[in-house]
């Protein structure tokens, strides 16, 4: 692994919040969950290296969005953009239907021990779990995307892990989004 991969690789994958639903065959989808819980809806896609988090609450839908797809993103209904290199918390609400979303963004790149054993690890919560989880092989070695969700009835709690072989790359997110009891 030489650092220049690793560099490129981790720069590549940002976070992108949007104000309104994304259309699926926009993106490489490999599994998608809906969740209905008392007044939200809460929807999960799981691509190689990606996810889409969609949550409705009355009248409002937001999207986070993890990629490293620098190229035909949608633009419209962005509300905000960050690389996920490091450890990032953003937070954002949306006063008129009394929403809050917050994200907690932490990337590293370990050595091939050091990631196969998260490999592992991860393969391992996923069942115990029953998390929504994706592998697909590169050449570089074995690749992992889980999404795990807690839900609340008055908030919805997701963790997703990539593990990218190239680099020996993991991103963890751990998002929320909480609505005012009705």
């Amino acid at each position: 692994m030489s650092l220049a991969t690793r560099t490129n690789s981790l720069q590549s994958y940002q976070v992108v919040l949007y104000d309104q639903a994304l259309h699926p065959e926009l993106f490489p989808l490999r599994d998608r969950r809906v969740v209905h819980h008392d007044s939200y809806e809460f929807e999960t896609w799981i691509m190689p290296g990606a996810h889409l988090l969609r949550f409705e609450f009355g009248t409002m839908c937001a999207c986070e969005l993890v990629t490293d797809q620098e190229d035909s993103l949608p633009t419209t209904g962005v509300l905000s953009a960050f690389l996920c290199a490091g450890e990032h918390d953003f937070e954002h609400v949306f006063e008129r239907d009394k929403v809050r979303y917050m994200t907690s963004v932490q990337t590293e790149t370990l050595s091939e021990n050091l990631y196969l054993a998260t490999l592992d690890e991860m393969r391992t919560h996923a069942k115990e779990t029953a998390a929504m989880c994706h592998e697909w092989d590169e050449n570089t070695g074995p690749c992992l995307s889980l999404i795990d969700v807690q839900r609340y009835n008055d908030q919805i709690h997701a963790q997703g892990y990539h593990l990218i072989s190239r680099g020996g790359l993991v991103l963890r997110t751990q998002s929320l989004f909480e609505h005012a009891p009705t």
